[in-house]
């Protein structure tokens, strides 16, 4: 909240009331963007799904189906929870918020059974979700990115992108090392103690708040309701399988039937709406969920609109982050944050530091604003005229852009997918930021250095 004052305070010349005005006003406003509004509701209605399947006995069959599979491997059930986790967060990469939420909800509580940090768990999903969008470009991602790049008059968009993936150093970097770090268990210095912290069955530290309240977490099936994986499964593959539909449902008109059927798809997905997708894909869950319990004769209907009541509560604390980063994104915008960091790169136009700049520039900007889609319609529009200009590589800088924007993005405490992550795996938000914030700097750092090598090479 300091920094949203702080920043009404500079636009109004060092003026403290207007500026105190200019803050709640910014609050206000968060709720005239559709997407920003659509992306709170998620939040909280999130809540109510996590309590819905809890006490239907999802969880806890879910708990007992893997579980049971998981120890018939002796020895090596822990690696391979891990790995598991880390692998649905991948293959769901149509979108990073419905990749996060499902996997945080369905893999936490086994995380705590085998003494496995939720922190640990915060930086699989994390570090899973947006490198697998940016690298499989099948989805809203990479249909705004070849949107951006169609603005600019840059032929075959496509192919542009595809050719980019390469040279998307921390992308790559980042999806492989989470394997590597759990087939190793390279635990840096907080991962390290939070490990520790858990084997002796404190999942929390003592000063921390989780993302996400005591009363969602421990809420016990009812009674009599037998444990069956069923009850969370259907309601999360429901999820799952919505996204992708009401995103090109929303995106599919004025399509060109010249194109071809994947081009018309990436073009839908480009024009749908992933705020209206994720917001509807989460109520039919619910509305799903509600369905099967009732059938079930497990909750009456007075029942379920009573546990949806409570979990949306339990996640306002939640969606009042989310308003926060909101208000803080758009203090920056009429900052012009990200506008001036990108063009400091025009003191150094040297072509061999050009990538390496653009990596760093797009980081910067994507941690201050916590977006990285608003880092990429910053940075695109400015990094392929330079491009043209200077004629230095173009998918090795188009990569350094877009890796940029999901380094921030990992860094930044106030990007909307380190929240979600944080309340799925319902540990502390800012432990979660720093223990992942040493391996997101690391990668960081080398991808920086590989680019510094990749310019000169072809400069």
């Amino acid at each position: 909240m300091s920094g949203i004052f702080l920043g009404w305070v500079i636009l109004n010349n060092g003026n403290i009331w207007a500026g105190f005005l200019d803050s709640l006003e910014g609050l206000v406003l968060v709720f005239s963007e559709p997407g920003n509004t659509r992306t709170i509701m998620f939040s909280a209605l999130v809540g109510a799904l996590i309590l819905l399947v809890q006490r239907s006995g999802g969880v806890d069959g879910f708990i007992n189906w893997v579980g049971n599979r998981l120890e018939r491997k002796s020895g090596s059930g822990s690696i391979k929870l891990q790995l598991i986790s880390w692998v649905i967060s991948v293959l769901i990469f149509v979108e990073t918020s419905i990749s996060v939420l499902t996997v945080g909800t369905i893999f936490r509580p086994l995380f705590d059974r085998y003494r496995i940090s939720r922190e640990k768990l915060a930086y699989i999903i994390d570090s899973g979700s947006a490198p697998a969008c940016i690298l499989f470009p099948l989805n809203g991602w990479g249909a705004f990115i070849m949107g951006l790049l169609a603005t600019q008059a840059v032929d075959r968009p496509f192919i542009s992108l595809l050719s980019a993936i390469p040279y998307n150093f921390y992308a790559l970097s980042a999806l492989l090392a989470v394997p590597l770090i759990i087939r190793f268990n390279w635990n840096l210095k907080d991962m390290k103690k939070a490990e520790e912290r858990t084997k002796s069955g404190e999942f929390l530290w003592p000063d921390s708040t989780p993302m996400i309240t005591d009363e969602v977490l421990n809420i016990e099936r009812k009674f009599g309701a037998l444990p069956k994986a069923s009850n969370m499964i259907i309601p999360i593959v429901v999820m799952i399988i919505a996204m992708p539909v009401i995103l090109l449902y929303t995106g599919w008109y004025d399509l060109d039937a010249s194109e071809g059927v994947l081009l018309n798809i990436l073009h839908a997905m480009g024009q749908g709406s992933g705020s209206k997708a994720v917001l509807i894909a989460v109520t039919l869950a619910i509305l799903t969920a509600i369905s099967m319990y009732k059938i079930q004769g497990i909750l009456g209907v007075r029942e379920n609109i009573d546990w949806v009541l409570k979990g949306i509560s339990a996640l306002i604390p939640l969606a009042l982050l989310m308003l926060m980063a909101f208000a803080i994104g758009n203090v920056c915008k009429e900052l012009g944050t990200g506008i001036y960091v990108s063009h400091i790169i025009g003191s150094y136009l040297h072509p061999a530091l050009v990538p390496a700049l653009l990596f760093v520039t797009s980081g910067f900007i994507a941690f201050s604003t916590g977006t990285s889609w608003g880092t990429f319609a910053i940075m695109v529009g400015i990094a392929i005229p330079l491009i043209r200009e200077i004629g230095v590589d173009f998918s090795l800088c188009l990569a350094a852009v877009l890796g940029g924007g999901v380094f921030g993005d990992h860094c930044s405490p106030i990007s909307d997918t380190t929240m979600i992550a944080s309340m799925s795996a319902a540990t502390d938000h800012m432990d979660h930021v720093k223990t992942q914030l040493p391996y997101a700097l690391i990668l960081g750092g080398i991808s920086t250095v590989v680019y510094l090598v990749f310019g000169f090479l072809g400069s």
